[in-house]
């Protein structure tokens, strides 16, 4: 045999112990840890969401995803079932408590009910109190909080019946601390983070987690959209909000989606009521 196809003994331990790992349970446990469950994720055709579905579809989850734009998530359901997850994208306006209905149904119909909510989708509209119109007031409640509260209320009968389920909201660092020009935004998340305690309080008895992600700026459209709305271009933007935080840099989709994943798996067993900074070290300042 010529060296280049010599298998060295080195080499062949390497191989032995990877072999060794992909056979252990406790690998395939964490690997397909969400295998055949059933995952609703809203706001999930860009950003934060997609990063989220994509998540718990490579665990082996049945993502149910929602958003405002049939391109945009069919877009997002296609990359999905390329990689060979399962999902399905259901078009829906959630500031409308019939399309939160809706998309409950249809995980119900299609997955046999629903074992993860993590309600993802919100807006933003940058402006301090005085310069907040009631039109602006109004989406931004009727996006972040009300579409959490009437999601959360048609999925906990089902999870109660199971004794099981989890429920992750996004909400933001700006729940735990102030900002400007973010007056409707910052009371909203405020809101999504006491709404999260107070599930988690009421339904922890029945099986059922709830939790909260607070995440600090998060290079997304809409932390582009924040930017355009400052008068700003994003790039300029995104340095100047990295700059502000310890870490040095801003986060990405990727880093929400890791501990969304993490909050709903049974490695959190143990954890409800939290809201969770994924901020870089804002919040230690």
């Amino acid at each position: 045999m010529s060296e280049a196809g010599r298998v060295t003994l080195p080499g062949l331990r390497m191989f032995t112990s990877q072999l060794t790992l992909i056979s252990s349970p406790d690998f395939w446990r964490h690997a397909m840890q969400f295998y055949q469950q059933s995952v609703i994720v809203t706001g999930a055709t860009s950003g934060i969401g997609v990063a989220v579905a994509k998540s718990f579809a490579q665990q082996g989850a049945n993502v149910l995803i929602t958003g405002r734009s049939r391109e945009r998530g069919n877009a997002v359901l296609d990359d999905i079932k390329q990689h060979g997850g399962q999902a399905r994208f259901v078009v829906a306006d959630l500031r409308k408590r019939s399309a939160c209905e809706r998309v409950v149904a249809s995980a119900q119909k299609h997955f046999g009910g629903v074992d993860v909510l993590v309600n993802n989708a919100g807006v933003i509209h940058r402006a301090n109190v005085a310069d907040t119109t009631d039109e602006q007031w109004r989406d931004t409640f009727a996006a972040n909080v009300d579409a959490v509260f009437h999601l959360s209320r048609a999925v906990v009968p089902l999870m109660r019946a199971k004794k099981k389920g989890v429920i992750v909201n996004v909400a933001s660092d700006a729940s735990l601390i102030g900002a400007t020009e973010m007056a409707a935004y910052c009371a909203s998340k405020g809101a999504v983070l006491q709404l999260t305690r107070a599930m988690a309080l009421d339904h922890a008895r029945e099986g059922i987690r709830v939790n909260a992600v607070c995440p600090d700026n998060v290079e997304t459209p809409m932390l582009a959209s924040e930017a355009r709305q400052l008068g700003l271009a994003p790039k300029t933007y995104f340095k100047r909000t990295a700059r502000a935080i310890p870490l040095g840099r801003n986060g990405q989709p990727e880093d929400i989606a890791a501990a969304v994943v993490f909050l709903a798996s049974d490695d959190s067993g143990w954890i409800t009521g939290i809201g969770l900074p994924i901020d870089g070290g804002v919040t230690a300042q």
